[in-house]
């Protein structure tokens, strides 16, 4: 099924964009993280087109080349969630159903929490509430998990991360057609803008989240080295209607890229109406 290519303009940023799918099919946004850009989701789309649904996916701030601001605030979590509503608000599209992995599914969560008047239900993969996050962090080995996270505030991030051909990207296993498009000079800025807007300062008041009260669906592979079983199951705990906890064996954080058909099977799963 073909997929269109569109620049959406959102204010003064330009996004990447490719839609796809029946043309009476149902939409669904697709949100992803850190630091692979939406093609994170290539072979989940063909599936979800196959189960009767339409699609959405963007590069999102500091990911498209159009959509680059410069200073840490500019990626402030507000904007992204205001970046989703502006994609949706420029194609029409009033109702979606919403679908986010790492990062993205930070902005997910918030989008749903915040908005539930314009998503249907929520798929999050690998990210759980980020009052659940907070839970973990206090009552698991989340904190060590997270730890991570003070590298890629670092001033030298962007040196450290794209040394020797980005060693130690691949060695968390992001390929080298996924880091490719972080190479072209300050490509990586903004990316890593978004830990450095978000995980300084109050955290805890940056990311707090309203409890969501549309049906979602938390998927989580029990291998993943970064974000641990308590956050996504206790994630429950702030999901007030239907709730399924996904739990994938032998898969790590790369849900959309080493899942994809049990992650579209979900998201079809959640579309359908009983």
């Amino acid at each position: 099924m073909d997929t269109q290519q569109r620049s959406v303009t959102v204010g003064e940023l330009t996004f990447d964009a490719r839609i796809g799918g029946p043309e009476d099919g149902k939409w669904v946004l697709l949100l992803h993280g850190f630091p692979v850009n939406s093609s994170c989701y290539d072979t989940v789309v063909p599936r979800l087109h196959e189960s009767g649904l339409r699609t959405i996916v963007f590069d999102q701030r500091g990911y498209s080349p159009g959509a680059r601001p410069d200073g840490v605030d500019a990626y402030a979590l507000d904007h992204l969630v205001d970046d989703a509503l502006g994609v949706l608000d420029q194609l029409g599209i009033q109702y979606a159903m919403l679908v986010g992995h790492d990062w993205g599914g930070i902005v997910a969560w918030h989008l749903a929490g915040k908005h539930p008047d314009r998503f249907t239900s929520l798929v999050a993969a690998s990210t759980g509430h980020p009052s659940a996050m907070r839970d973990a962090l206090e009552n698991s080995d989340q904190r060590e998990r997270s730890s991570y996270i003070k590298d890629f505030i670092a001033d030298d991030a962007e040196e450290k991360l794209l040394a020797r051909k980005g060693v130690l990207l691949r060695r968390a296993g992001v390929t080298a057609a996924e880091l490719e498009p972080l190479t072209a000079p300050g490509a990586l800025t903004g990316p890593l803008n978004w830990y450095r807007a978000n995980f300084t300062g109050n955290i805890a008041e940056t990311l707090a989240c309203p409890p969501v009260e549309i049906p979602t669906t938390m998927i989580w592979g029990d291998a993943d080295a970064a974000l641990g079983r308590e956050q996504a199951q206790m994630s429950g705990r702030y999901a007030y209607s239907d709730f399924r906890f996904c739990e994938l064996p032998g898969i790590d954080h790369w849900v959309p890229q080493h899942a994809d058909a049990a992650m579209a099977s979900e998201i079809a799963l959640r579309s359908a109406v009983f």
